[in-house]
């Protein structure tokens, strides 16, 4: 460990933020960073701890403690503390492909496992890990570095988000010729065109496409497969096929009222946001518009937050986020031990947005959508809710009961889902007969990751279901692990 009594002597110091009434003029991103001497301290607090679950990846309750992909945390700690940036970041790039997403978008379960998190505040991992990256790209540590030598094997990725980036980078390492498809104008998936701007800067990305680019991978933009190009050529013009296409089905809400105008999915409204900005500043206005009027955004998970701080920076006229969970507690509850995920209330940039703008919370707990109201043109003018209860069925599970009276009105005329997604789209899954899971995923096993189709894997959401970035990069590097002992009867990924 890097000081012995560092976690005693230091408190834990997070940068301070573009003040929100600032940072939504802009799709900039917001965070600062410390000056190396406080990035130092910061490292400091790490304890080097005997069992360090920071970076376990485990499954405890059924969520995430430590860190997916198994970053070597008090590792890279102790480097910064002593002032090694260079070697911090040969330990980072280790197991981590694209740190300068993660430290950005990752909700750090890493921090919620920190053994200093048992009774004092977590080491800013996330916020180390952001700032070894940066420093590397900005003193040009971080170079492309083509294979030494090629297998002749070739290989398609199918989806260009963060499972298929991981992939095929880890594949090219090997010394394979990897070809990655993606159906949309641009490559980035979710980190392209499903996370906002001023969370990720869409310039990150392409920096690190320019990267894999040099490195020998080529990419192919606007080709759905299984629609422009039919699985069946795929899997005749390559050696190996890994999917990575995602778990794009989004949940919908069917209540009478639906099919109004002015009703959209979550994702929808993200992606057209984005790609408006990035065409043309937004000045083609060709994205769904929530300006000047009054939002909706049914869903209290990062995607409907994102729906929140992206309506504000468009001029939303109010804006109120409903969550049909209750309100989770200040601080750890009893059966939610630490090193468990903590399961606290918190306090996102999108809310923070809305209290400095509108001087509330935007988030109504325990609220259920019964319909939507519409005009005489067809667009929706107002939901209609009930607060709800939690109470156990006969089997034990939690069930939501209407609470009468409860009864509420509110007036919109710009209604975003974002409830989760189900599963990945069908179109390609039926086309080849993949056998899918009882959540519809196709189905292969973890570390494996061999579907039914003879050279077919696949990773990511579309394998896992919706889940972390983090997890994506973990599934990505997984997959190509045994894509690579396939093709060569063994594999020196890892």
């Amino acid at each position: 460990m890097g000081k012995p009594t560092g976690f005693l002597e230091y408190l834990r110091k997070m940068p301070t933020d573009i003040a929100p009434g600032k940072r939504i003029q802009d799709w900039q991103e917001f965070h600062n960073q410390l000056c190396s001497q406080e990035l130092a301290q910061q490292g400091a607090r790490c304890m080097d701890c005997g069992t360090p679950y920071c970076h376990t990846g485990t499954l405890l309750a059924g969520m995430v403690s430590g860190c997916p992909i198994n970053n070597l945390i008090p590792e890279w700690n102790e480097l910064i503390y002593h002032g090694h940036w260079q070697e911090a970041l040969a330990r980072l790039q280790k197991t981590n492909n694209f740190p300068e997403f993660t430290g950005r978008v990752c909700p750090a379960p890493c921090e919620g496992s920190c053994t200093v998190a048992l009774n004092d505040d977590a080491v800013t991992i996330k916020n180390i890990e952001c700032a070894i990256v940066d420093r590397g790209f900005a003193e040009g540590w971080i170079v492309p570095r083509p294979p030494s030598f090629r297998t002749g094997k070739q290989i398609a990725v199918v989806g260009s988000g963060p499972a298929g980036l991981a992939c095929a980078d880890q594949l090219n390492k090997a010394g394979h010729q990897v070809t990655v498809i993606e159906r949309a104008d641009r490559i980035g998936g979710l980190l392209m065109y499903g996370i906002p701007n001023m969370k990720l800067d869409k310039k990150r990305i392409q920096r690190r496409v320019d990267i894999l680019t040099a490195e020998g991978i080529q990419f192919v933009t606007g080709t759905e497969v299984g629609k422009d190009y039919p699985m069946d050529q795929l899997l005749a013009s390559y050696d190996a096929i890994v999917l990575c296409a995602g778990a794009t089905k989004p949940r919908d809400l069917l209540v009478p009222g639906r099919e109004l105008k002015g009703i959209h999915f979550a994702v929808d409204f993200l992606q057209s946001s984005t790609k408006s900005l990035l065409d043309s500043s937004t000045t083609d206005h060709e994205h769904m518009s929530a300006s000047k009027r009054d939002v909706v955004v049914i869903g209290g998970g990062d995607t409907g937050t994102d729906c929140v701080g992206t309506s504000i920076r468009q001029g939303c006229q109010s804006i109120v986020q409903f969550e049909i969970m209750s309100q989770l507690a200040p601080e750890r509850v009893v059966d939610n031990p630490w090193p468990q995920w903590p399961m606290i209330h918190r306090v996102d940039y999108g809310q923070e947005e809305a209290i400095a703008l509108y001087g509330r919370d935007p988030r109504e707990y325990a609220i259920m959508t019964k319909r939507f109201d519409g005009d005489d043109q067809g667009w929706v003018r107002a939901v209609h809710t009930v607060k709800i209860c939690w109470e156990r069925d006969t089997n034990g599970r939690l069930v939501p009961q209407e609470i009468p009276g409860t009864e509420q009105v509110w007036p919109t005329q710009f209604v975003l889902l974002a409830m989760g997604f189900l599963g990945p789209e069908t179109t390609l899954v039926e086309q080849i007969g993949l056998t899918q899971d009882a959540r519809s995923n196709v189905k292969a096993v973890h570390g494996s990751h061999g579907t039914n189709v003879d050279k077919l894997f696949v990773a990511g959401d579309m394998r896992r279901g919706q889940s972390l970035v983090v997890w994506a990069i973990e599934e990505g590097r997984a997959a190509a692990k045994e894509c690579d002992r396939y093709l060569m009867g063994e594999s020196y990924l890892t």
